[in-house]
């Protein structure tokens, strides 16, 4: 098979961003996250501004002209209270994952991406969790917050990942074990070798 794409689901604090990005390094492939969005910014005339601290650029010129290809609409970046109602935008997001995993093997981090590319062979989906203690923990390391800020920032970004994702894929639960190849707790396993399992069933499964 010419490429193959990771699609990673996370809950908040569990480490799958960090985790997706590890598993690019080891098979030496990209992974995107916010990196969509600036593409989408680029892509429908969005303020780039917008987008500020994102700096990635796209990989090569085919996904440049592939990309470039689509048809798309002007649109406007909508508001935090706004953003799971604008189809337009998740249209244009959707259209990039497509592109990418047409153009190249890649991780992609949250997004809907396992929906999105849900009928193509060639696409392992993941969701990564683990228990409450240990996301509040990484989150308070991370951010520099309390405990009780830290339950508050789980409880708010949970809640929109899980809204984001019934509102698109039109009622489905982004926690249901079977939307996805494989569940994986990061701290009874642990992020790096939660990396090397899903590593590993690429390596016999398409390499």
């Amino acid at each position: 098979m010419k490429n193959y794409i990771i699609t990673i689901a996370r809950g908040f604090g569990s480490g799958g961003k960090y985790i997706g990005q590890k598993v690019g390094e080891l098979l030496d492939i990209p992974c995107y996250e916010r990196e969509i969005l600036t593409m989408a910014s680029e892509k429908s005339g969005i303020n780039e501004a917008v987008f500020a601290e994102i700096d990635e650029k796209l990989r090569g010129s085919r996904i440049r002209n592939a990309l470039r290809a689509m048809p798309c609409e002007r649109t406007i970046y909508p508001q935090d209270k706004e953003f799971v109602s604008d189809n337009n935008l998740f249209q244009i997001q959707s259209e990039i994952i497509k592109a990418l995993a047409d153009e190249e093997s890649c991780v992609i981090i949250g997004k809907c991406a396992d929906y999105v590319l849900q009928n193509r062979p060639n696409v392992l989906s993941i969701y990564v969790d683990a228990p409450r203690e240990y996301c509040v923990y990484h989150i308070m390391q991370k951010m520099s917050v309390s405990e009780k800020e830290a339950n508050k920032l789980i409880e708010k970004t949970d809640k929109y990942r899980a809204d984001y994702y019934r509102y698109y894929t039109k009622g489905g639960n982004w926690v249901n074990p079977t939307n996805y190849h494989l569940f994986l707790n990061s701290e009874k396993l642990g992020r790096n070798n939660c990396a090397d399992i899903i590593a590993n069933i690429i390596r016999e499964k398409y390499l």
